[in-house]
């Protein structure tokens, strides 16, 4: 870990002036906002069968819900993630279409998935095969626990995030190309195909349309990252207001729910799938920290600031797949070391987060030590090389199947691996050992597709 250190912060002191630091500042922070939320909101407590029940402080206390309307951030990650999408294919098609750079006519998109999807690809296979076969061994063992059921069936939905995050990246091309026809009209194209799918939803019932929402929501607040990385986002202001409007209004006159995130038991929810409720809540969040970017950049201009990102953002992947983990396992000491659960929301449970909070960050940080390396870049950050391996079609093949996998694993988690349990993912049933194989051989085949068949000779 201090070698990564030490790359870091020489990343950090190399950056160039004309880099956009403030879209990695969000990226980061965007994912600690997360972590932080899931840590806090976790309550757990024992049922009187003795066994673990995981619930959510935002249904014990209904009016901190309004606090997602500014904590609930994935919209924020994903619209950097578009903005980080253009810029790359752009640079990339560029080079390789220059017939005096290295590995001239090399297919642009399987190269492009493999780069962009490496540093996310390569640490979450490694978080999906150590959490599978200690899984597989515990179940084989007998071995119970009163939080091990329920740590086996929520370590993985994170994983829904990467699913999103590779189907962006996966529609890069074709979305972009939309985008540099018609630009804002790109956008309203989907955020209106997102509004027409809840509408058949909640207004006429048309049942399995909502899964639609999961494509049409995030990938028109990724649109506005194509926006932002052209100079065409427009005020933030006015983004940032009619967001917010759009967001009260179709709550206090709709059927959407207050909460930003999934809450246990509700009928509609603004998060799984994604409504247009939640689209307007990532227009006004967008725009809030496009207001903040001239103050942020300036602060980002100090070294140890900048170097600070950079450092974070070498493991934050890694910190994010793991830190649901860390917090189950402080739950897991607590009840081993028989330190009482109180109810959530009590004071005495207000008086123990600030040191499961720090607990956390041990474990997690602890974690980051052993898994970080499975986060480095590694050969895939360059493209000097020559020769074809692979082509676009195989490289689209195994981005669907590495979503799906992910997807799928997010949805029906590790727990009961020998009865079979299953889980519904859009219109097939999948099982734990299925979503593995299809994500494993989904990263293999980006990574064929896209690696180059042979080094440029030297000189």
């Amino acid at each position: 870990m201090g070698t990564r250190l030490r790359e870091a912060e020489r990343l950090a002191d190399a950056t160039p002036a004309h880099r956009d630091r403030y879209t990695d500042l969000l990226r980061v922070a965007s994912l600690g906002v997360v972590v932080l939320g899931h840590w806090l909101m976790a309550a757990v407590t024992l049922a009187p069968d003795g066994s673990a029940e995981v619930g959510n402080l935002l249904a014990e206390v209904p009016r901190a819900q309004l606090l997602t309307w500014v904590f609930q951030v994935m919209p924020v990650f994903f619209f950097v993630g578009g903005f980080a999408h253009a810029l790359a294919y752009r640079s990339l098609a560029a080079r390789l279409a220059d017939p005096s750079a290295p590995g001239p006519g090399r297919p642009v998109y399987a190269v492009f998935l493999r780069l962009r999807l490496r540093r996310l690809l390569r640490p979450t296979m490694a978080f999906v095969l150590v959490w599978g076969a200690a899984a597989l061994a515990l179940q084989l063992a007998r071995v119970d626990g009163a939080l091990l059921d329920a740590a086996l069936r929520l370590v993985t939905q994170p994983l829904w995030f990467i699913g999103i995050y590779l189907a962006m990246a996966a529609l890069t091309p074709p979305l972009l190309r939309a985008h540099e026809r018609w630009g804002w009209g790109a956008f309203a194209a989907l955020a209106g195909a997102a509004a027409t799918v809840d509408l058949l939803r909640l207004a006429l019932g048309v049942p399995y349309v909502e899964f639609l929402n999961f494509a049409f929501v995030w990938l028109a607040v990724h649109q506005l990252g194509f926006l932002r990385a052209d100079g065409r986002l427009g005020l933030p202001p006015v983004l940032a207001g009619g967001g917010l409007l759009g967001a009260a209004a179709l709550v206090a006159l709709g059927p959407y729910p207050l909460s930003m995130v999934g809450m246990p038991g509700e009928r509609i929810s603004n998060m799984a799938p994604p409504t247009l409720a939640l689209l307007c809540h990532g227009l006004w969040l967008i725009g809030a920290v496009e207001v903040l970017r001239a103050p942020a950049t300036r602060w980002l201009a100090r070294p140890r600031v900048w170097r600070g990102v950079v450092v974070a953002g070498a493991f934050s992947m890694t910190a994010f797949l793991w830190h649901l983990t860390a917090m189950l396992g402080v739950y897991g000491a607590l009840l081993a070391l028989d330190v009482p659960l109180p109810a959530p929301a009590s004071g005495v449970w207000w008086a123990q987060v600030p040191l499961r909070l720090a607990a956390a960050l041990a474990l997690t940080a602890l974690l980051v030590a052993v898994f970080s390396r499975f986060e480095r870049p590694g050969g895939g950050a360059t493209v000097a090389s020559s020769g074809r391996r692979g082509t676009g079609a195989v490289a689209a093949v195994g981005v669907t199947l590495a979503l799906l996998g992910v997807l799928g694993l997010s949805t029906v988690g590790y727990a009961d691996l020998l009865e079979g349990r299953s889980a519904l993912l859009i219109a097939f049933r999948v099982t734990a050992p299925v979503a593995v194989a299809m994500a494993v051989l989904g990263w293999l085949l980006v990574e064929r597709a896209g690696a180059p068949a042979r080094r440029a000779p030297a000189g």
